[in-house]
């Protein structure tokens, strides 16, 4: 959390003016108040970053104060500082929420440590919340045996020690946040943050304030300031995951961050600063999308720095088998069984498909598998392939079972059929929104939002 605007609330006209010379001097904007009911409006009226008041105040008081912006406005850090504190005063404004206590007099030194803590705490407790909604705790280990995927993580390690920006390219499903990871774990930025954020799954609104962060006010339902996924991932790396999918005019911002590190939140219009390294993937081929006029050229080169290109499973052949016993036992322990083994001719099984879900479909067909077998062992007859592979679909017998007839098409309402198409085509893609729209010619947004509505009206699972 990068504070900017500070609020000072103090009744006393030579500690209030000590205090926004002190903070003015370290380069904060300052507003000011002279007691709490005249601060709490000037939160609501003129939300600052972070408040330090006074103690002692007519009217309103500070403890006062800090009780009623833990209430209505918690995530605002306040900081009290008074002449007449005690152990047990500080105990109890702790208790009622203050982010720290200090003594009167202080210097600009002891306020900038205080303004410094309050964001690296703040920074901690949005990383730990967007680690826990991205569930973004998995291993960053690369199963690789085959000579491209192997030659790939050489690569990535090698590319881990510059500074550029890189371009991870592959179809979906291929494992390209994996190396992602390995890139950001292999440099010197391993002890920074490692924070991700799909391009294809928000809308360019949203997409927006997901990466640049907002301030509050600056659309309906934002109400705090909040920042976004490059504040978050300062000193460390961001994955933007399907660069593609972006819009021309977010295109734009970003070519201005990766050029010059910085930028302002949606609505705020304090320039803020950050040492982010970027990776991006896609599943495009974005030489071709700045031929067709949907990717800005300027851009494509400036994410074009390091390139990785991942080749699909069913050209790494040496790669399923030990992706498949990787897999095997991952699901098997969590559904706290013993890890089973895979017989020969399930081994050939996994070989003879031609994996267009690539390294995403191969999971699917474990984790069914393992809850579905009956033996102690992955047997062919246990595998199912095809449109089961993926989250939807129906059963089939493998990679040799016939298509099933489809019913004709007269007499059948047109959202039928439409439904249906995007269902066999989200299966034939592991269940990859963004390649299926890709395939069907519309956006991942508009798939997305059929999908959305046919769960709610119970149509699909």
């Amino acid at each position: 959390m990068s504070i900017q605007k500070i609020l000072v609330v103090d009744d006393d006209n030579l500690s209030r003016q000590f205090l926004v010379e002190a903070l003015k001097s370290l380069g904060y904007q300052v507003t000011v108040a002279r007691d709490g009911n005249e601060g709490f409006e000037q939160v609501r009226t003129n939300p600052p970053d972070m408040v330090f008041t006074d103690l002692r105040m007519p009217g309103a008081d500070g403890m006062q104060l800090v009780e009623r912006l833990s209430k209505d406005y918690s995530g605002l850090p306040v900081a009290v500082i008074t002449a007449h504190g005690t152990v047990e005063t500080a105990v109890s404004a702790m208790r009622l929420g203050a982010a720290d206590f200090l003594m009167k007099p202080c210097t600009a030194d002891t306020l900038q440590l205080v303004v410094r803590r309050v964001e690296k705490t703040r920074k901690l407790e949005r990383e730990n919340e967007y680690l826990r909604a991205e569930m973004l705790g998995a291993s960053s280990t690369v199963i690789a045996e085959s000579p491209s995927m192997l030659e790939t993580v050489r690569s990535a390690k090698r590319i881990a020690k510059s500074k550029g920006t890189v371009l991870v390219t592959g179809e979906s499903g291929t494992g390209k946040e994996r190396v992602a990871q390995v890139i950001h774990q292999e440099s010197s930025r391993a002890h920074g943050p490692f924070i991700r954020v799909n391009c294809a799954a928000l809308s360019e609104t949203l997409l927006e304030s997901e990466l640049f962060g907002h301030e509050r006010g600056a659309f309906t339902g934002a109400h705090k300031s909040r920042e976004g996924r490059f504040e978050l991932a300062d000193g460390g790396t961001l994955l933007l995951d399907e660069i593609g999918e972006i819009s021309p005019a977010l295109q734009s911002k970003l070519l201005r961050v990766l050029e010059e590190e910085e930028f302002e939140r949606v609505g705020g219009n304090t320039t803020i600063k950050v040492d982010v390294r970027v990776v991006a993937t896609t599943n495009r081929d974005l030489s071709v999308e700045v031929k067709a006029g949907r990717f800005r050229e300027d851009l494509y080169y400036r994410l074009h720095v390091l390139p990785i290109h991942i080749a699909p499973l069913r050209e790494r052949p040496k790669d399923i088998a030990p992706l498949a016993k990787h897999f095997l036992a991952h699901y098997a322990r969590s559904q706290g069984q013993p890890i089973p083994q895979i017989s020969a001719g399930a081994e050939q099984r996994l070989l003879s498909w031609s994996w267009p879900g690539n390294v995403r479909e191969l999971e699917n067909v474990i984790q069914r598998a393992v809850v579905l077998m009956q033996g102690n062992a992955l047997e062919a007859t246990d595998l199912v392939f095809g449109a089961a592979s993926g989250p939807v679909g129906v059963l089939q017998g493998g990679p040799q079972a016939a298509p099933a007839q489809r019913p004709l098409l007269a007499n059948r309402p047109l959202a039928d059929i439409e439904r249906e198409a995007i269902l066999e085509t989200l299966a034939s893609t592991g269940g990859n929104k963004t390649e299926a729209a890709r395939r069907m010619g519309v956006s991942a947004r508009t798939l997305s939002n059929k999908m959305k509505l046919w769960r709610q009206l119970g149509l699909v699972a």
